[in-house]
């Protein structure tokens, strides 16, 4: 019975079934989006092909991939030894002047440090934009919402950069081995939770809950508070010194401690291999990656997803925990292309921006990436610095009056250079070469519409009443197909409902 319910649940789609409307839902999913000549060459590719080409993104070359060395290190460092004998004998003395210089140049760094996060932010924008590796960060924008650290808290941007890097790198790894094991090491995560606090006389049980509730089980799914008051003492110990972790011994707990009922002398490790014998493991982050990639199931699992849900549970157990079996499974799945599941969630800014910037070819504006971040943080999503440690609702949580009155700023701006009267962008009048997107389909005005609302949308239609607005625009144009005629009707198309889905 059980089998047979995975065979079916995640049963592929017939390889003659993927056309160029499959091809770009994968793009849109697996990605931010694709050209149609993007389109047309997955779907020329094949489903098996396609779905392998895009998860085996470590096989394609990235020229202008990250390193550690990208950016400064050393702003928000430890004082030196010496250092700190002089502040402490300033202090002492009451030195006025000393303690006011070492304050001032903290001040000076901090303001570097600001400086530096939000270049951080423009160049993962430009990043996701450019990137010839798609997926590759759309998981490491995924898991940095679900291990959310801020900024805020931490204040330390090359400790953000540092997790991020981690992200990415084991973004297609073992949700066990690699991230769920490497990020109780992580110094953001141990800086933002609070644990280089937690001392043995003193547990602090952030950490330990969190690794519970938010990252690996679910909230109050199948633990104590027991469990995680214990889960903290194997925690204690685990701090940071200046970018790397390091075991404090002299305040780890090395005491017996109980566990889901078991008993031992456990440490950090042991905790993670504890979390994974619980039934929850392998659920919680399948339903998180189900809403992130498939459908964000506004009003609850359906018929549909829950054995679905429940049948990459499965896989994913069976896997010891790999993350590339199961986006494979479901970019090959029937049910990942049906229907329900196309255009069936709410673009988040980052995926609105990205993907409007790699599909619709506007040019390159000044101070575009900033003015990108920006945009994104009005419209609630801020890179590096989720609201809170449960990361992004995501879903209808995207779209409010002022975030929807955002979102078409936005893409006014990628498209025309203008800015709106409310912030102070820079405006760039740089023109937009709109023809590139109708090329061989404007012929009149109807095949022009319908190839632009089957591109930027990917339905063959919309509501009539939408499509007589875009007739009704192309007669004010005196039915005149040229540059300024279809920057328009991309401002309007970009401006629907529709498009605030993918």
């Amino acid at each position: 019975m059980e089998q047979t319910m995975t065979v079916s649940s995640l049963q592929p789609l017939d390889a003659k079934q993927f056309d160029e409307r499959c091809a770009q839902h994968l793009l849109q999913r697996a990605g931010f989006g694709g050209t149609p000549e993007q389109a047309q060459a997955l779907a020329k590719l094949g489903l098996e092909k396609s779905v392998q080409y895009i998860v085996n993104y470590k096989n394609l070359p990235d020229p202008d991939a990250p390193a550690l060395n990208d950016y400064d290190k050393d702003i928000i460092r430890p004082l030196t030894e010496e250092e700190r004998g002089q502040a402490k004998k300033a202090r002492q003395s009451k030195d006025e002047d000393v303690v006011d210089m070492f304050r001032k140049a903290r001040q000076k760094r901090q303001r570097a440090d600001r400086q530096q996060i939000a270049e951080m932010e423009g160049w993962w924008l430009r990043r996701m934009i450019s990137t010839p590796r798609p997926l590759e960060e759309k998981l490491t924008l995924f898991w940095h919402g679900h291990f959310a650290t801020g900024y805020r808290t931490i204040e330390n941007s090359y400790h953000m950069y540092m997790q991020n890097m981690f992200l990415r790198e084991n973004a297609m790894g073992n949700f066990k081995e690699d991230l769920v094991r490497g990020i109780i090491h992580d110094p953001a995560m141990i800086k933002y939770l609070n644990n280089h606090q937690n001392r043995k006389q003193a547990p602090n049980e952030n950490l330990a809950r969190e690794l519970l509730e938010l990252f690996t089980l679910g909230e109050g799914d199948g633990y104590t508070e027991d469990d995680i008051k214990e889960g903290a003492r194997t925690l204690t110990g685990y701090a940071v010194n200046d970018d790397a972790f390091v075991m404090q011994t002299r305040q780890h707990d090395t005491g017996t401690k109980k566990i889901f009922g078991r008993s031992g002398k456990f440490d950090g490790n042991d905790f993670v291999d504890l979390i994974f014998t619980r039934a929850s493991a392998s659920t919680f982050v399948i339903e998180k990656l189900y809403r992130y990639f498939v459908n964000d199931l506004p009003h609850g699992k359906t018929v549909d997803s829950k054995p679905y849900i429940q049948a990459l549970s499965k896989l994913f157990k069976q896997n010891n925990w790999d993350i590339k079996p199961i986006i494979e499974s479901i970019f090959l799945s029937k049910h990942f292309y049906a229907n329900a599941n196309r255009n069936a969630i709410i673009k988040s800014p980052v995926q609105l921006i990205v993907q409007a910037a790699r599909t619709l070819n506007p040019p390159q504006r000044k101070k575009m990436s900033q003015t990108l971040a920006i945009a994104s943080d009005l419209m609630g999503q801020r890179l590096f610095a989720p609201p809170s440690v449960k990361g992004w609702d995501g879903g209808r949580t995207w779209i409010n009056t002022s975030t929807l009155f955002m979102r078409q700023n936005t893409l006014l701006y990628l498209l025309t250079g203008q800015r709106p009267d409310s912030e102070a962008w820079e405006a760039d009048g740089t023109r937009y070469d709109a023809m590139r997107l109708v090329q061989g389909h404007a012929r009149t005005a109807k095949t022009t519409i319908k190839h632009l609302v089957s591109t930027i949308l990917n339905v063959d239609e919309v509501e009539k009443d939408r499509m007589s607005s875009l007739e009704d625009f192309v007669k004010t144009q005196h039915n005149n197909i040229n540059n300024e005629t279809v920057t328009g009707l991309i401002t309007l198309i970009t401006a629907m409902p529709e498009y605030q889905l993918c």
